[in-house]
């Protein structure tokens, strides 16, 4: 919760902006149709990366999988073959990223 706290009820622009000064990244988000399993997926190389939402998600779950897809360009910068080779499960890669997105969702989720 604390860790999303500063990212809770921002808009897609401030969260952009928020992402890019912490990332060092010039960062895009796309709206796009992915098959229904993929919510979302980033990319990024150099200073640039990309956040891909599936656009056919309702409008809360599009903010999760761009908070989701988000902590993995924070915390994750390696990409998940360095942190596989760490032993460390995709589970638990995985469930960091939930947790983030549940965190900075909530307030939307609960009416605050």
């Amino acid at each position: 919760l604390k860790e999303a706290e500063p990212w809770a009820g921002l808009d897609e622009f401030e969260i952009l902006v928020k992402a890019e000064e912490e990332t060092g990244r010039n960062l895009e988000l796309r709206e796009v149709v992915l098959p229904s399993t993929l919510w979302g997926l980033h990319v990024a190389r150099g200073n640039r990366a990309r956040i891909y939402v599936n656009r056919q998600l309702p409008g809360i779950w599009k903010r999760f999988a761009l908070f989701h897809e988000l902590y993995h360009l924070l915390r994750h910068k390696r990409g998940e073959a360095f942190w596989s080779a760490t032993n460390t499960p995709l589970s638990s890669f995985e469930f960091q990223a939930d947790m983030f997105a549940w965190a900075a969702i909530r307030p939307d989720w609960v009416g605050e």
